[in-house]
């Protein structure tokens, strides 16, 4: 479904632990980290989208989250043709997305990678809220940018650790957001099926491989 323009209507999500710490997502047999995000069918709301979204990228349901805030207005970005499949090209130039800023309100036991029989992601931690861009594929990380920056003014107001550095440089890790031991999870948590902690989810080489939600 397309708008006249050529985007498709898409949500993302930011979803907060009770740190203020994001759920930071790997996609599934590859090195490329992202947001939980997805497209909106027709009919749907995009409340109604993400709600889907949520539960099919990380097993959540309504009750285990609230809806802190969401982006006011559409966020667009383009996608190079190298990542459109022939048949798409001249039709398909993007994705708009409504953005919403989520707060986890039950334990993180609830996330559920292997939710449906198409998971999106095989691993994923809790990342400080400046999320770094150089982890995020190129023409996304104006649109990632955009929805930290106008999301952020509802965390809370003594929360301000590590901005995101641009040009593809890497920020410093405040250890005290992180958890007590990265190569596992902390003592007396089980992880959710199909989660893992990774001890560094900027190395290896980005993925070029770009799903089209």
């Amino acid at each position: 479904m397309l708008d006249r323009e050529g985007f498709r209507p898409n949500v993302g999500i930011i979803l907060l632990n009770q740190r203020n710490q994001v759920f930071w997502g790997k996609r599934i047999r590859s090195h490329s980290w992202q947001f939980p995000q997805g497209g909106i069918d027709r009919g749907e709301t995009p409340e109604q989208a993400m709600y889907r979204e949520l539960h099919e990228e990380v097993g959540l349901m309504p009750e285990h989250v609230s809806i802190v805030a969401r982006t006011r207005d559409w966020l667009r970005y383009e996608v190079p043709d190298r990542f459109i499949r022939r048949d798409a090209r001249g039709h398909y130039k993007g994705q708009k997305q409504i953005w919403y800023l989520l707060r986890l309100v039950a334990q993180d036991w609830n996330l559920n990678l292997r939710a449906t029989s198409h998971p999106e992601f095989d691993a994923w931690r809790w990342h400080d809220y400046w999320v770094p861009l150089d982890v995020v594929v190129e023409f996304k990380r104006g649109v990632y940018e955009m929805a930290l920056t106008e999301l952020s003014r509802y965390l809370p107001k003594n929360d301000t650790r590590n901005r995101y550095l641009r040009g593809g440089s890497r920020h410093r890790h405040d250890e005290s957001s992180e958890p007590s031991s990265l190569s596992g999870p902390p003592p007396g948590l089980e992880l959710p099926p199909g989660a893992s902690f990774d001890p560094d989810p900027q190395s290896g080489t980005r993925s070029a491989h770009i799903e089209h939600k």
